[in-house]
């Protein structure tokens, strides 16, 4: 795997109404500055969003915000932090910033972040990347996700081994060891499903 040097955080663009969320974006936004690793992420300055690109800027950290123009008024795109790259569409604002990233984490957030992270999860099962996808679990957000991916498996649509495509853990400070500890995902993740007679 490639050596991570950059990380494509996925989150809201409201804060949410668990201080928590705020906190462990905060936290998180420090811990990429402080390993001088570079954010991409959707471009906002308001909600998480804002939070963590503050957070990786006043840390030492370098911040890049890929936004789609129609949406530069809506979630005020932050020009006061970092880079900022405009573009046409939703679909070239994502492919920018699968592109420049070597890990994803997924924070809490709205339909958008649910959106990305299943989106960067089901390229994974299709071998489009093979990049680490990490969700930050704060106070048991990404729970339902978890076991709606269960019911996935256990109603026959996928491979056990799709729980494998990405991890979920509960603190900032463990985002990192498991980015660097990736599990191997089975072939059949990928096969088990283009089998017609299956």
């Amino acid at each position: 795997m490639t050596k991570i040097q950059s990380v494509c955080v996925f989150c809201g663009s409201k804060k949410g109404c668990d201080p928590e969320f705020v906190l462990a974006a905060k936290k998180l936004g420090q811990l990429i500055g402080k390993k001088g690793l570079e954010l991409i992420y959707g471009g906002g300055s308001i909600g998480v969003m804002g939070v963590i690109a503050e957070a990786v800027a006043s840390s030492g950290g370098k911040v890049n915000g890929v936004m789609p123009k129609f949406l530069m008024d809506l979630e005020i795109g932050n020009k006061t932090v970092g880079n900022l790259t405009i573009t046409e569409t939703m679909h070239s604002r994502k492919e920018k910033m699968y592109e420049q990233a070597n890990a994803f984490i997924s924070l809490p957030g709205g339909i958008g972040t649910l959106d990305e992270t299943l989106e960067v999860i089901s390229w994974k099962q299709l071998r489009l990347h093979d990049k680490p996808i990490v969700l930050l679990d704060s106070n048991g957000y990404w729970k339902e996700l978890e076991n709606l991916i269960e019911k996935v498996v256990f109603s026959g649509f996928a491979h056990e081994t799709v729980r494998d495509l990405f991890t979920l853990v509960e603190k900032p400070e463990d985002v990192f060891f498991a980015l660097e500890n990736v599990p191997s995902v089975d072939d059949e993740v990928l096969t088990s499903h283009l089998q017609l007679n299956k």
